[in-house]
């Protein structure tokens, strides 16, 4: 069970007054939570069924701005509503906000009760099924890093998100000293989401100041997604909490590191058994991983996008920051934008290295299946390991370096939009585009300082 409480078990917590309150919420296009806070006897009545939200939640950008240019939305088809269907598997508490639980929905059809196909859980749902009608299940972790600073939210705001302060003052990768500065943020956040029935591993410092990393466990690809959004949410709600803020903006600062979120994945077969292990093979790969990861790197870049879905997302791919730059594999090297991990054991692994902090997991994750199933069916070869320094790789296949690129893959890319759909597909293409429109709007304080005086 993805959560932790039972519809019979937040009765008798509802019933006895520890819980008052439970919100419903699905993960948007950026990842989201977006939803409604029920008063729990109310959720019990007819909520627990299905509620209703405006359509446009799938169809803005970072500033819920109502981009035009979307087919399945728009002001000429009068924003309608969607169903939001709670998955009543993930009803958990949520033990950093008082009496109150969480159930992660999905969004349906208003009229046909279907899943909506762009929604970032019906996109991994249907990869999910792929997978499933093959007889196999794919088992996923994500990492996530972020920055914490010591002022609040509002305080950064009000000095418009300059002179911040992060809350150690130097590198503080491992570091058990640096990190206690931090420890009552990350102690409240570790034992909030073992309480909201997420298996957290540790919280670590990572490579720059004020930088932590949080670990989870592996699971199936939607409950981890799930999860991911949960962390993310949990971390900045309890950052508030505790008058600090984080920000998971893959790079804050030109000056620091950027934040990764790394996906670790394999397959299982149906009864669990691990298909990426083969004891007499190289590494312990078997031929349906090397078939895998070939087809994540053949359509590297097709899935750039859905790792990487911002301009500043790509500010973060440099070389010497432990971001790769270059889509190839490598046996246990930081270097490479493929990892393989934990060779010659049944938990031998993927990790793609490219996806940024700012990623929506579920369209992350599943294109990352996509790929992979696209290098099973296909059986595709995969290219010789590559040893040394992947920076200094100047004829190895590059990561986009650029948004306009990276969109430009997706746009053409016929393996997403034979595994996804078109429909699926041209929507994120749109909200790609919006974001490049956007950015070139505006004027940025590099150009002022840059250019005001001297232009």
């Amino acid at each position: 069970m993805p959560g932790n409480l039972s519809m019979e078990a937040l009765k008798e917590k509802v019933a006895n007054g520890q819980v008052d309150t439970v919100i419903t919420a699905i993960p948007d296009m950026q990842g989201r939570l977006m939803g409604k806070r029920f008063h729990a006897e109310f959720f019990l009545e007819s909520a627990f069924e299905e509620t209703h939200c405006c359509n446009y939640l799938i169809a803005t950008d970072l500033e819920m701005y109502t981009v035009d240019g979307y087919a399945a939305t728009s002001w000429s088809a009068g924003y309608g509503d969607y169903v939001m269907k709670p998955d009543l598997a993930t009803l958990r508490l949520l033990p950093w906000l008082e009496g109150t639980a969480m159930v992660t929905c999905d969004l349906l059809d208003h009229h046909t009760h279907a899943l909506v196909p762009h929604a970032p859980r019906s996109v991994l749902k249907q990869q999910i099924a792929r997978l499933q009608n093959m007889g196999l299940k794919s088992a996923v972790a994500t990492e996530l890093e972020f920055f914490v600073f010591r002022e609040s939210f509002e305080e950064i705001r009000d000095k418009s998100y300059r002179n911040m302060t992060t809350i150690s003052p130097y590198n503080e990768d491992y570091h058990i000293f640096q990190t206690t500065r931090e420890e009552n943020l990350m102690r409240a956040l570790r034992n909030g989401l073992q309480g909201a029935g997420v298996k957290v591993e540790n919280t670590k410092g990572e490579a720059d100041p004020g930088q932590a990393e949080i670990n989870v466990g592996y699971c199936d690809a939607l409950e981890m997604a799930d999860n991911h959004c949960l962390v993310k949410n949990a971390t900045k709600e309890i950052a508030f909490l505790n008058n600090r803020a984080v920000t998971f903006l893959a790079k804050w600062s030109h000056d620091a590191a950027g934040s990764s979120s790394h996906i670790h994945q394999s397959l299982v077969s149906t009864e669990g058994e691990p298909v990426f292990y083969d004891a007499s093979a190289e590494y312990g790969m078997s031929d349906l991983m090397r078939h895998y990861l070939a087809g994540l790197l053949k359509y590297a870049s097709d899935n750039t996008f859905f790792l990487a879905p911002y301009v500043n997302s790509y500010k973060r791919f440099m070389a010497g920051t432990f971001a790769p730059t270059k889509a190839i594999w490598s046996l246990d090297n930081r270097t490479a934008g493929y990892r393989v991990v934990a060779d010659g054991s049944r938990n031998v692994r993927v990790e793609c290295r490219v996806g940024g902090s700012d990623l929506n997991p579920h369209l992350a994750i599943a294109a990352q299946i996509a790929a992979g199933i696209a290098g099973i069916e296909d059986k595709l070869e995969l290219e010789k390991e590559f040893k040394g320094d992947a920076y200094q790789a100047r004829k190895a296949r590059e990561i986009p370096s650029t948004l306009a690129q990276a969109t430009l893959a997706l746009k053409k890319s016929s393996m997403l939009r034979d595994a996804m759909g078109s429909d699926v597909i041209d929507h994120y293409v749109r909200a790609a585009e919006w974001e490049l429109e956007d950015f070139n709007s505006k004027v940025t304080d590099y150009e002022v300082s840059r250019g005001f005086e001297q232009a």
